[in-house]
C-alpha cells in the first residue's frame, strides 16, 4: 500500500502554484520503473506530455507507459523508454495535460444517471414561470412519469418559499386530480401538490398528530393546511406511491451514469447512500461487463442499533461480493439535514433566528459513538453527512471515541458537506485522521449561500461557511466530491469555484480560497484515500491500474476562467479509452 511520505497536501502553498509552472519545464530526473514481464500485453509510451502524477513527493513527469491495465513507468522519456520492449506503440500527446484519473468521493451516480433519463429541470428551469411548460413536457414525453404520478427533479430551492404560486399552477384545472411532485436540486426537498398529498394522507388531521419537531419537515399555512413543502422525513409518506424503477430502467441509468462520469475525466467515484436499487444497477452492469470502475458503496446506517445495522451492511456485503469492481466497505450516516429556508433541517450550535428553535441531530451522541466503534472494528468507514456546525462537532465526537476505543488512525472516516464549522474543530480533522469531502462547487456567493441563509442564522456560525482552507491550513485532508446530481460533477467547474468563491452576488468569503494545486490532489490521492483504496489508483505510478485523462490544456497554469473550460480528450479505464472528445 502507498504510504504518506513528506508533505501533505496542506503543505501545498499558493506559492506552488507558479512553482507548478517551472515544474512543467522540468521534469524530475528519472523515471520508477518495474521490470518487463515475459508474455505482456501490447506496450504504450505517452510522451510529449504535462503529466501531473498526483504524487507529493514527485509530482510532475513527461512520460508514462503501461502494459495492458496497469502503469509500468513514469518520469522523463530516456528513462521511460527503458521500461518498455523495442516494438512499444509510441503516443505522442502534443503537449497536452496527463493527469490520474478523477475520483468523486461522494456521488450518488445511479441516482445521478436517472437523473439524465428522467425528467431533470437542471439548467432548464430557474424561473417559476417556466415550470409549467416543464412540468407539461414532463407528462406528454413520459419522462417524468412514475406510474401515474408526474416527478420534476432538479429545482431550485428559492422556489420553496413560493408555495401559493405552485399551488395556483399545479394543484388546479387540469392538476386537480393528477398528482405531481417537484424534487429540489438538494436531495433533500420536495413539494406536492394537494391531490398528491390527498393521496399520501398528508392532511392538516395528521400535522396535528405529530409533534412540533416531526410538523418541522412539513410545510403549513396560516390556517393549519399542508402547503405541500416537505423536507427529509416529510417525504416518507410520498416514497412508497411512486413506481419502482424496473430492471431496464436501473440498467439505462447505470449506463448513463458511467458515460457522464467518463465525459468529465472520473474514472471512479464512492457512492455513499447505496440503497438496493442502486447496488442492484451497479450488479447489472457488472453482469454486462460494463462496470470497469473501481466504486465503493456505503449503505445508510441510523446509529439506532449498532449489531442490528451492522449486520445488515455485512449480509449486504456477502450478497454482492463477487461483484468485479464494487466494493462495499463503509456505511453512511446523516447527523441532520439542510441549512436553507424554509428547510432549516440542519443542526447547529446556535437556535434559527427567526424561529428561535434548532434543528434535531439524527442521532443519539452515544448510539453513533458506538456505531463508529463497533464499524471501525470491522474494518468499516464511516462517512457522516453534516452540513450544521453542530452536527460537524457531533460527527467529531463520535469519529473520537472510535479512535480512543481501538487507536486505528488508519481507516479514513469522513465527514461531507461540512457546509459550516466551528473554528475549534478545524484541527480535529487533521488529529482524527478525518476526511472532509467536500462540494466545492457550491462555495459561491448566490442567493442559496446569502439570501435563504445570511437572515436567519447567528452572524457567528455564518462567518464560517465551506471553510475548505481553514480546514487544510489546519492540517485537513480534502477530497474531491460533487453530491451529484445535487449539482455538476464537472470538476473543472468545482475546482474554479474553490479557487475563487465567485458568485453572482460577488465572492463568498475570500479567504477561504483553494490553491488549484490542492484541489487536484484532492479529485485524485486524496479520494482514493477516501475511498482506502489508494494502493490501486489515484496517482500515476508503477503498478496502479491504467486509469487516466488526457486534458486539451494546461490545467496548472491557464487563467482560472480557462481552466473550467477545460475539456477532455480522452479518459481511460484500465489501460482502455472509455470515452473520447468527438
Amino acid at each position: 500500500m502507498e504510504k504518506d511520505r513528506g508533505r501533505r497536501a496542506r503543505g501545498i502553498s499558493t506559492n506552488l502554484v507558479f512553482a507548478a509552472v517551472l515544474a512543467w519545464l522540468v521534469v524530475g530526473c528519472g523515471a520508477v520503473i518495474v521490470k518487463a514481464q515475459e508474455g505482456a500485453s501490447q506496450e504504450k509510451i505517452f510522451f510529449n506530455a504535462k503529466v501531473f502524477t498526483g504524487n507529493p513527493d514527485d509530482p510532475y513527469a513527461e512520460a508514462v507507459a503501461i502494459r495492458g491495465e496497469k502503469i509500468i513507468a513514469v518520469g522523463n522519456l530516456a528513462e521511460v523508454e527503458k521500461s518498455a520492449d523495442a516494438g512499444v506503440e509510441r503516443v505522442d500527446l502534443q503537449g497536452k495535460s496527463l493527469f490520474p484519473g478523477f475520483i468523486d468521493s461522494h456521488s450518488h451516480s445511479i441516482d445521478g444517471g436517472l437523473n439524465l433519463i428522467s425528467a431533470d429541470a437542471t439548467d432548464k428551469v430557474d424561473k417559476l414561470e417556466q415550470l409549467p411548460a416543464f412540468v407539461a413536457w414532463a407528462k406528454k414525453s413520459g419522462r417524468g412519469m412514475r406510474g401515474d404520478i408526474i416527478e420534476v427533479l432538479g429545482l431550485p430551492l428559492e422556489f420553496w418559499s413560493h408555495t401559493d404560486v405552485l399551488n395556483k399552477d399545479l394543484s388546479t384545472g387540469a392538476y386537480e386530480k393528477q398528482c405531481v411532485v417537484l424534487r429540489g436540486m438538494d436531495g433533500h426537498t420536495s413539494w406536492a401538490n394537494r391531490a398528491m398529498l390527498a393521496r399520501a394522507g398528508i392532511t392538516s388531521e395528521f400535522l396535528k398528530t405529530l409533534s412540533t419537531a416531526q410538523r418541522g419537515y412539513y410545510g403549513i399555512d396560516k390556517s393549519g393546511q399542508p402547503n405541500g413543502f416537505l423536507v427529509d422525513a416529510g417525504t416518507e409518506k410520498i416514497e412508497p406511491l411512486l413506481a419502482k424503477y424496473t430492471p431496464q430502467q436501473l440498467l439505462a441509468a447505470g449506463r448513463a451514469a458511467v458515460q457522464y462520469e467518463y465525459s468529465l475525466g472520473i474514472t471512479a467515484w464512492l457512492d455513499p447512500l447505496a440503497a438496493d436499487y442502486v447496488l442492484q444497477a451497479y450488479k447489472m452492469l457488472a453482469d454486462h461487463g460494463e462496470l470497469n470502475s473501481e466504486v465503493v458503496a456505503f449503505p445508510q446506517v441510523f446509529a439506532k442499533d449498532t449489531e442490528a445495522e451492522l449486520a445488515g451492511v455485512q449480509k449486504t456485503r456477502e450478497e454482492y461480493k463477487d461483484v468485479p469492481h464494487l466494493h462495499i466497505t463503509g456505511v453512511k450516516v446523516f447527523a441532520d439535514g439542510v441549512v436553507e429556508f424554509p428547510s432549516q433541517t440542519a443542526y447547529l450550535s446556535k437556535p434559527y433566528r427567526n424561529t428561535g428553535r434548532n434543528a434535531e441531530l439524527l442521532f443519539d451522541p452515544k448510539k453513533f459513538a458506538e456505531l463508529c466503534i463497533e464499524a471501525n472494528k470491522e474494518g468499516l468507514i464511516v462517512h457522516v453527512h453534516a452540513i450544521g456546525d453542530g452536527a460537524v462537532t457531533a460527527a467529531l465526537d463520535g469519529i473520537e471515541a472510535a479512535r480512543k476505543a481501538d487507536g486505528n488512525l488508519e481507516l479514513p472516516d469522513e465527514l461531507t458537506h461540512e457546509q459550516f464549522v466551528q473554528p475549534s474543530d478545524f484541527h480535529r480533522f487533521r488529529e482524527l485522521n478525518v476526511i472532509s469531502a467536500l462540494q466545492m462547487f457550491w462555495a459561491d456567493a448566490s442567493t442559496d449561500t446569502i439570501d435563504i441563509i445570511k437572515p436567519y442564522i447567528d452572524p457567528e456560525i455564518y462567518k464560517w461557511q465551506y471553510p475548505a482552507r481553514s480546514i487544510l491550513d489546519n492540517g485537513g485532508i480534502i477530497s474531491g466530491a460533487s453530491d451529484w446530481p445535487v449539482s455538476t460533477a464537472n470538476v473543472f467547474k468545482a475546482i474554479y469555484q474553490a479557487e475563487t468563491r465567485r458568485g453572482p452576488k460577488g465572492v463568498l468569503d475570500p479567504p477561504q480560497d483553494m490553491p488549484r494545486v490542492a484541489m487536484f490532489y484532492a479529485y485524485t490521492r486524496n479520494s482514493a484515500k477516501a475511498m482506502n483504496m489508494l494502493d490501486s489508483i489515484g496517482t500515476i505510478a508503477p503498478g496502479k491500474r491504467a486509469d487516466l485523462v488526457l486534458l486539451d490544456r494546461d490545467v496548472l497554469t491557464a487563467s482560472p476562467e480557462k481552466m473550467r473550460d477545460t475539456k477532455v480528450v480522452w479518459t481511460m479505464v484500465a489501460g482502455k479509452v472509455v470515452w473520447k472528445e468527438r
